[in-house]
């Protein structure tokens, strides 16, 4: 056997140092330290923290709280339902039909008729138009 091509030098095998944020893990830089690798760890300006969150409650925070109106939008009121439902009954059409005429979905007139629309002017100028009554204004009829 020749063995004469063999390199006989000393091979020293070691893990990957750790990166990302196992570098900066407390137990990754005692290992660190025990191994003798360099070491700096360098403490940011006021990191790690929400500083604003622990100072309190907020101010604006403390009135959204305290604030009791309450919102809600507008709906069809009861004299425009029942304006609609005579004048399209006047016409003898369905709520479908009306729908069809004004190219609605007849979802649309039917939550116009119970109440539970929130009221667009270009769906109740379609309507007015179609069924030929004044519905809204000064001259609606009552």
């Amino acid at each position: 056997m020749n063995l004469q091509g063999q390199d006989w030098d000393t091979v020293v095998i070691r893990k990957k140092a750790p990166s990302g944020s196992a570098a900066k893990d407390k137990d990754a830089i005692n290992a660190a330290r025990r191994s003798g690798a360099e070491i700096d760890a360098v403490k940011k300006y006021n990191a790690g923290g929400n500083k604003a969150a622990a100072a309190g409650p907020v101010k604006n925070a403390v009135k959204l709280e305290n604030e009791t109106e309450d919102f809600h939008h507008d709906r069809v009121s009861f004299d425009l339902k029942k304006a609609i439902m005579q004048a399209r009954l006047d016409k003898k059409m369905t709520q479908a039909q009306l729908a069809q005429m004004i190219n609605e979905k007849p979802q649309v007139i039917q939550e116009y008729e119970s109440g539970k629309a929130i009221p667009n002017q270009q769906v109740l100028g379609k309507i007015e138009r179609a069924l030929g009554a004044k519905l809204r204004g000064k001259k609606a009829k009552k």
